[in-house]
């Protein structure tokens, strides 16, 4: 059971219209978050939140998500040094997902050394029935190198 409580959800009308925050966590007590650039508005990654790691980024100002594959928060930078400061929360219509607008420090949110984890697309001439076609080209160019940034432990 988290410690860290947020407002109860309350009825439709006060979740889609009204002024305090009741977030939607999910049956293992979590919250999709997007974490985009506030100057730019680009998206930079996309994770998890629950309630302990919400609060300690309200509480901090440094994003901070939940691994779900390390069982653990995660404040992003921690290891890295690109840090994400948050400079503007906001939620969904219907509370169920966080957008946080952060300064991006260090210039890169993705562990693969990239600016965004957003950097491949579909090539065109994609078909879903043809795992042939399923081509991704690289949409950007590496910030750093990980090898050089996340020693193993």
């Amino acid at each position: 059971m988290s410690t860290y409580v947020f407002p109860a959800r309350t009825t439709t009308a006060e979740i889609e219209l009204g002024a305090l925050l009741q977030p939607k966590f999910d049956a293992d007590g979590l919250i999709p978050c997007i974490t985009c650039d506030h100057e730019t508005n680009e998206v930079l990654m996309f994770a998890f939140m629950n309630a302990e790691s919400l609060a300690h980024t309200l509480r901090t100002g440094k994003a901070t998500y939940w691994s779900r594959s390390r069982k653990k928060l995660w404040v992003k930078g921690e290891e890295s040094g690109n840090a994400q400061l948050v400079k503007e929360i906001l939620t969904d219509c219907d509370q169920d997902v966080i957008q946080l607008r952060v300064e991006n420090v260090g210039g890169a949110a993705c562990h693969n050394g990239y600016k965004s984890c957003f950097y491949r697309r579909l090539a065109p001439g994609a078909k879903a029935d043809d795992a042939a076609s399923l081509k991704l080209e690289f949409t950007s160019r590496r910030v750093f190198d990980p090898a050089t940034v996340y020693k193993k432990k």
